[in-house]
């Protein structure tokens, strides 16, 4: 079985995100990174090719450049990786599907709702494989929370608490990284809750099996002169009547990846902890106390099949990642892959900010989602 090769758009000198994605990608040996359009300075391109490992000539300066040379090549990509600032996300999957290549993109989908709602129709006509990195929806543990969840361990759902905190934007945006998150023209409608809110949404609802109805949304601008919010809290209401509260900020100074999620049911709660997160904590309602390990001989299918290592050897962010990856490579080979988040999750995420982001600057109370 050949390796399937990747094309990455974006992930230049600098980039954070690009160097996580090739690492994840290729973790499995199934994928190798061959290609890319890793910047619009020539230079750049070709610093990043070299830091890569992939032939100077793969790196292109422009997507037709990439997508007519590949296409001409027999060992030419099988996807891209969109791996870019938001604003670019759909200009990059319009070009990559209509050269007939499919789409790995990271989240949020797009800069804007209307963009979401192109790109859904754009993957629907295509009919190619089409994967988001909501990367903790790849943590074993998350999916053994999920599957607990459906197989009834905590009866119906009452209660979600989801946090995730940050506190790297706390001052001034300074570098890179900082710098096109809190610009409207990079980023889109949504700072923090575009950043971190929509996987903190996407992981309540994965988690749940349960669909946000209604939200109350109080959205923020605390550093001064700050155009987008980077502080957020937002009620939720979910579609079995339970209620939820979904805390996202990234001023809280010194957080730094601290994603939680806590459901409470009829017969028990479930605790997962993302700067810990090889233990899943059971409560149920008699008062007993499990905690669930990541590798752990109790795991359900579908943890122990996306587990690396044995009980007590820590498996983390870039595994999760991995997983993702792992679940894409079935896709583009025709297998079933049911746990990818993809265009429906994608758009749902952005349908997400847009409602929140309107709701709260709008302060029009409780609006359905």
């Amino acid at each position: 079985m050949r390796r399937l090769r990747m094309g990455m758009i974006g992930g230049g000198p600098g980039a954070f995100i690009g160097p996580v994605h090739r690492l994840a990608a290729e973790m499995d040996r199934e994928i190798e990174l061959v290609a890319g359009v890793f910047s619009s300075d020539a230079s750049r391109g070709a610093a990043a090719a070299d830091a890569y490992r992939i032939e100077p000539a793969r790196a292109y300066a422009s997507l037709d450049a990439m997508f007519t040379a590949e296409r001409a090549r027999e060992d030419g990509i099988d996807f891209v990786s969109i791996v870019s600032p938001n604003h670019h996300h759909l200009p990059a999957a319009r070009a990559a599907l209509a050269a007939g290549v499919a789409v790995m993109s990271d989240k949020p989908l797009t800069a804007t709702l209307a963009e979401a709602h192109e790109l859904a129709a754009l993957v629907h006509a295509a009919a190619l494989p089409f994967g988001v990195t909501y990367t903790y929806s790849g943590y074993p543990l998350v999916r053994e929370a999920r599957a607990r969840v459906a197989a009834g361990a905590l009866g119906k759902i009452r209660k979600v608490v989801v946090e995730y905190p940050q506190g790297w934007l706390a001052g001034e945006a300074v570098g890179k990284q900082a710098e096109w998150r809190v610009d409207p023209a990079r980023a889109g409608l949504g700072g923090c809750i575009g950043d971190i809110g929509v996987h903190a949404f996407h992981l309540a609802e994965f988690i749940t099996g349960l669909s946000v109805v209604e939200l109350l949304a109080d959205l923020g601008a605390v550093v001064p002169g700050r155009a987008l919010d980077d502080d957020c809290t937002v009620l939720l209401r979910f579609d079995n009547n339970a209620r939820g509260v979904l805390l996202a900020s990234q001023i809280e100074v010194g957080e730094l990846n601290g994603l939680r999620i806590r459901l409470y049911g009829e017969t028990g709660g479930l605790v997962w902890y993302q700067e810990r997160p090889n233990t899943l904590t059971w409560h149920t309602l008699d008062g007993r106390t499990e905690v669930i390990h990541a590798g752990g001989s109790q795991l359900g299918p579908d943890a122990a099949s996306h587990t690396r290592t044995p009980a007590g050897h820590p498996e983390g962010y870039l595994e999760a990642f991995a997983n993702l990856y792992r679940d894409f490579a079935a896709l583009l080979r025709g297998e079933p892959a049911p746990l990818l988040p993809g265009i429906a999750a994608g758009v749902r995420g952005i349908e997400f900010i847009a409602t929140a982001v309107a709701a709260s600057r709008e302060q029009a109370g409780w609006v359905k989602l």
